[in-house]
């Protein structure tokens, strides 16, 4: 099975869990009456649409390199990562909001309803499915070496934290009585938070690479190093490093004996390269320039 095809698999697997979970969520959050719940389901709705957004730009990702597009089309997996935490945090601050309204009324004396038990059920089946989702996508996700599938992995992740915040708060609501009607809301405050972190997160990360921000200082130094296994090369310089969607790219520049034989010096080089790409993935885009030692 093709990469494509795997990571189309993956998406689809929780999509249909999403779009299970969203249903179930959304109907025990109106019929029990439970912000927390309603809230959560609100997440789940944002992981539906992520997954689309996955399957979309995963399919355009793993498009060839053509005339417009030199280094492939790498970066719109990179460019849907961006949008699944810019959607995450649009989901958060509704959430909080959403909340901070009901805790003011509260504040001012509002009686709130007491969530039903169908919403702590749904809490409770939404902590489960999320994490296994999540346990799964996230294996395949590395193995695929994809950080859109990564990202909506966590997705996942944090919808199971933002499940056991709802379950605290509509358990606490429903066993300690009207009077911690409150902790419902109070739970879907808590969830908003959550989901903002880990929205940073995945927007952080994605703008970078979408503006061509260094591989890590420790992923430099191992390139430097292999790149210095070959006893012939030395001083290497110019090293510039960048991320291009599931890939990376590595430019550097070496100096090798001056009256080396030309095509001595290619095998040099081409074997430094292929152990580049045995470390980093066989997809690695490796340019390494030639200078005469003096």
């Amino acid at each position: 099975m093709t990469q494509e095809k795997e990571l189309t698999k993956v998406t689809l697997i929780g999509s249909v869990g999403n779009l299970l979970l969203l249903a179930f969520k959304f109907a025990a959050g109106f019929l029990a009456g439970s912000a927390a719940m309603v809230a959560d389901a609100v997440h789940s709705l944002s992981d539906l649409l992520t997954d689309l957004i996955v399957l979309i730009f995963v399919k355009i990702g793993s498009r060839p390199q053509d005339e417009s597009h030199d280094y492939g089309h790498g970066k719109f997996e990179t460019l849907a990562t961006l949008f699944i935490g810019l959607a995450l945090a649009a989901a958060a601050i509704g959430i909080i909001v959403s909340g901070a309204v009901k805790f003011a009324g509260w504040l001012k004396g509002e009686e709130l309803q007491k969530p039903g038990m169908l919403a702590l059920w749904a809490a409770i089946l939404s902590i489960i499915v999320k994490e296994v989702l999540f346990r799964y996508t996230v294996a395949k996700g590395k193995a695929l070496e994809s950080p859109a599938v990564v990202a909506n992995a966590w997705h996942h992740r944090s919808d199971a934290l933002s499940s056991i915040a709802a379950a605290i708060g509509i358990g606490g609501a429903i066993l300690l009585g009207q009077r911690w009607a409150v902790l419902d809301p109070l739970a879907s405050i808590i969830v908003g938070a959550m989901l903002i972190k880990v929205a940073w997160n995945l927007v952080f990360n994605s703008s970078g690479e979408l503006t061509d921000r260094s591989l890590p200082g420790e992923m430099e130094k191992e390139i430097e190093e292999i790149i210095c296994s070959s006893p012939q090369v030395s001083h290497p310089h110019n090293l510039r490093t960048r991320r291009i969607g599931n890939r990376i790219a590595i430019e550097a520049h070496v100096r090798l004996d001056g009256s080396m034989p030309l095509d001595e010096a290619h095998d040099i080089v081409s074997e430094i390269e292929h152990k580049l790409k045995a470390r980093f993935g066989q997809a690695t885009l490796v340019t390494i320039h030639m200078e005469p030692l003096k």
